[in-house]
């Protein structure tokens, strides 16, 4: 724990708790404390060679594509992501669940060569037979298709019946299990949040939404799913490919055999960076990310999260933006999945509305997209949340996209959120019950398990 530990506050956590309570501790550390994924880093290494020599042996399509970052922002993005960012895209913003899943489905229709599929919860319902059965009558027609799920996301999955379906119909269908391997056998803390969806190389699907009904049609208790997903065409579709087959790769010890094409057809002026972040970096890359778009903004950054328990640096990057005069606004729903989170939420917030920084909660059913808006030409959408899981645990993919124009359709469909939102203010927690500052204190010191 002392020497892996990233924070002071995790070390110091785990060594008292170690002193006094050994038997208990032990156990715990292994299957909670470590924040290292181990292995995957390497397989990570060996795809990125073979890819390389991929795209040598190609017609050098992709390297006439890509974009020499030429601001100290896209630099360290660019060496973050371990991949750089590609003109000539097209990028799409699909808004909630209808759009995403009819543009999924249409998407599916055309699939031809392959169709890589990834999720973090699968559901057999409605909406999961209806895209499984496109999916199964792709593999018919000799359609390669492989899926990918997370093992603790979609516990659900495996033996229904759309499981067995997927399979009989010829669809590979692998769990990606975080206890591969002798020294992560116990590592029961790690998630593949990522949700990515590529048809032929030629257009992919990046965003917040899982396959279940709620995603569709809304939770019963939360209320209407408000969400977001992304569709591109161009270069950058082979950055979701690469990190869908390192995925594979873990899962299956096997090099993800496609016929890979990086021709494209696509003539848009969307520059994009495909952004893969995992707890086997030594860096924590989804953190760092969000903390240099933060510190990059000299107009606005706006925020959409439905998790917001921050570290210290990205809470002291939002303070220092806000004092600089930069418009910044923070998005959390109004309602949480849990009662711990909603208390998480309101402590985080209360350290940042003193300095300017406008907090909204989202009336208007879930909020559930992770999107992030820097100034008139920068925007993110993805899977990452703004919590320590996220940061430091996950496997999270975020697609960044530098053009006006998409920009601008973000900033318009924020501003429609914001229309369903209530402004948080300091006067709010004074009216709050005596209780609700303990709560809130004690909801901190849950924040890393969040």
């Amino acid at each position: 724990a002392l020497l892996k530990a990233r924070t002071p506050q995790g070390a110091i956590a785990w060594t008292i708790s170690l002193l006094a309570l050994p038997l208990l501790t032990v156990p715990m550390y292994l299957v909670f404390g470590r924040n290292r994924f181990d292995g995957y880093l390497e397989q990570r290494s060996e795809l990125e060679a073979r890819s390389n020599a991929l795209i040598e042996g190609r017609a050098g399509v992709i390297r006439d594509h890509i974009v020499e970052p030429d601001t100290p922002l896209y630099a360290s993005l660019c060496a973050l992501a371990r991949m750089p960012p590609t003109r000539g895209n097209t990028v799409e913003l699909l808004i909630d669940g209808e759009q995403t899943f009819d543009s999924l489905a249409a998407g599916l229709q055309r699939a031809e060569k392959y169709v890589l599929f990834q999720f973090y919860i699968i559901r057999d319902d409605a909406l999961g037979r209806r895209i499984g059965k496109l999916l199964s009558d792709r593999a018919r027609a000799g359609v390669r298709v492989c899926l990918l799920y997370d093992e603790f996301g979609s516990y659900t999955f495996p033996g229904t019946r759309l499981h067995k379906q997927l399979l009989q119909t010829g669809v590979e269908v692998v769990p990606f299990n975080t206890t591969q391997g002798r020294r992560n056998r116990l590592q029961l803390n790690f998630r593949n949040h990522r949700k990515v969806v590529v048809v032929d190389g030629r257009e992919a699907w990046i965003g917040g939404l899982n396959i279940g009904d709620e995603y569709l049609h809304g939770d019963r208790r939360l209320g209407y799913w408000r969400d977001t997903h992304a569709r591109f065409e161009g270069p950058a579709v082979h950055g979701a490919e690469l990190a869908f087959a390192t995925d594979w790769l873990w899962a299956t010890r096997k090099i993800l055999d496609i016929d890979w094409d990086f021709s494209t057809t696509s003539e848009g002026d969307c520059e994009v960076l495909v952004f893969p972040s995992d707890p086997a970096s030594d860096y924590e890359e989804a953190g760092l990310m969000y903390h240099q778009l933060i510190a990059s903004a000299r107009e606005r950054i706006w925020i959409a999260s439905p998790y917001f328990v921050p570290d210290r640096a990205i809470i002291s990057a939002l303070q220092l933006a806000a004092l600089r005069g930069v418009d910044v606004r923070v998005m959390i729903p109004e309602k949480a999945e849990g009662h711990v989170l909603a208390m998480a939420n309101w402590s985080y917030t209360r350290e940042l509305m003193p300095v300017g920084v406008k907090v909204y909660r989202f009336q208007g059913g879930y909020m559930h997209q992770k999107v992030v808006l820097m100034d008139n030409a920068t925007a993110g959408v993805g899977t990452a949340n703004f919590d320590n899981r996220s940061f430091r645990l996950n496997f999270e993919i975020t697609l960044l996209v530098e053009s006006t124009e998409f920009a601008r359709d973000v900033e318009q469909m924020l501003e429609a959120d914001f229309q369903q939102c209530r402004q948080v203010t300091l006067r709010d927690l004074e009216d709050k019950p005596g209780w609700f500052p303990f709560a809130m204190g004690a909801a901190r010191l849950f924040a890393p398990l969040l």
